[in-house]
């Protein structure tokens, strides 16, 4: 990876990425060795929001809040795999509420912390009703027939799945995309693990370490501090990019937003921000692990704190706050909040995308779809052999 100024003569590249996260450096990297590649970045720093720095104490922070690797796919894991050492870790979670501390997801524990009297009963209508299985959504125990599930589901889902979603989303959860609320499930059993996936694991030396080794290849350069949208805007009539020179022979990969590509032709697409109170502890440990969401507390959704992901042995310790937050011109779109009627505008955005040959609408912000960190790079690579296999 080489730094250039922002003096870009653009003529020298074949490929222009848009954004420096996990999207556009490993599309960058997939590219690197047929075609010369310009990534620009909006940011000061690579990465995006997996990006992760050392403070004064030597303590290793996730910047934009908590991000550890867990995947099913072998060809995800071995990927990774090639660009940094990486060591076993098993994401735990809890929340607090109703005055204690339970896992999360909600497990057999949960039941007994706050049914003692029915707990048994409860486990077992449980176990019959999902013989085999492990987990179950919300969703799913919401619908079910059984008073003591039905009566067990509605207790979890007005302490805390309900709670949770609106602060997180701020909208009504019944406006919310079910599949955002199938993201946590609840266990049938004892297991404390957040994830079941068959690799669960973190860069040794960081996530930005990890996207710097992506990016270390002679045929690409990265410029920070450009906005891309700043300098070139595209004509959405004519299908190509105006600005200070013709990127018609070139390729473009675009990992922004997508309403704001099309300068919101369509409206608004609603993106949820967060904002981070970052505190310094002197004490080695706040919590009993990484992460605690609080449901019922006012307006932050969760605590995480950093000695613990990954686990580092200092005498001060580092916790944040995580206060969800509407999108605004000075902070940076997290997630889309997938509704009917938001899903039906990015469709029409999706349509003019795929009109333009030569550029490529992807990532969390561009796909307008909430990825989990090895989705973003699957898609990633799929989209770097999209460009491979087009003729230009």
């Amino acid at each position: 990876m080489t730094l250039v100024s922002q003096d870009i003569d653009f003529n020298q590249y074949d490929v222009i990425v848009v954004g420096s996260g996990l999207t556009g450096s490993v599309i960058a990297r997939e590219l690197a060795d047929q075609k010369r590649i310009l990534l620009v970045e909006k940011r000061n720093h690579i990465g995006g929001n997996v990006f992760d720095f050392r403070n004064d104490d030597g303590i290793l922070v996730q910047k934009y809040g908590p991000h550890a690797f867990h995947t099913n796919s072998e060809e995800v894991y071995k990927y990774i795999c090639k660009y940094t050492n990486t060591f076993e870790y098993i994401t735990k979670l809890n929340v607090f509420m109703k005055g204690k501390f339970t896992p999360s997801p909600f497990n057999f524990k949960t039941i007994d912390q706050f049914f003692p009297d029915s707990a048994t009963f409860i486990k077992e209508e449980l176990l019959k009703e999902y013989p085999g299985q492990q987990s179950v959504t919300i969703v799913e125990l919401l619908k079910n027939k059984k008073k003591i599930i039905h009566e067990y589901a509605g207790f979890l889902y007005q302490s805390d799945y309900s709670l949770y979603t609106a602060k997180q989303w701020g909208i009504k959860p019944s406006e919310v995309d079910p599949s955002v609320l199938k993201r946590v499930p609840v266990l049938l059993n004892y297991d404390e693990q957040y994830f079941y996936d068959k690799y669960q694991f973190m860069p040794k030396d960081g996530f930005t370490s990890f996207v710097e080794n992506l990016l270390n290849h002679k045929n690409i350069d990265v410029v920070l501090n450009f906005d891309f949208l700043g300098s070139f805007i595209l004509d959405y009539e004519k299908l190509c990019f105006q600005g200070p020179c013709d990127l018609r022979d070139k390729i473009i990969v675009y990992t922004g937003p997508i309403d704001v590509l099309f300068q919101y032709k369509y409206g608004r697409l609603p993106y949820r921000s967060l904002k981070f109170d970052f505190k310094t502890l002197d004490c080695p440990s706040f919590q009993d692990v990484a992460t605690v969401a609080y449901p019922e507390a006012e307006g932050y959704t969760r605590i995480t704190e950093y000695t613990k992901m990954p686990y580092q042995k200092f005498d001060k310790t580092v916790i944040a706050y995580e206060y969800p937050e509407a999108l605004n011109t000075k902070n940076e779109p997290y997630y889309p909040i997938l509704t009917k009627e938001s899903k039906m505008t990015f469709s029409k955005y999706r349509l003019m995308a795929d009109k333009i040959s030569n550029t490529f609408v992807c990532g969390r912000l561009g796909d307008f779809s909430y990825y989990n960190m090895d989705q973003a790079i699957e898609r990633a690579l799929d989209v770097a052999r999209q460009v491979g296999r087009k003729q230009w």
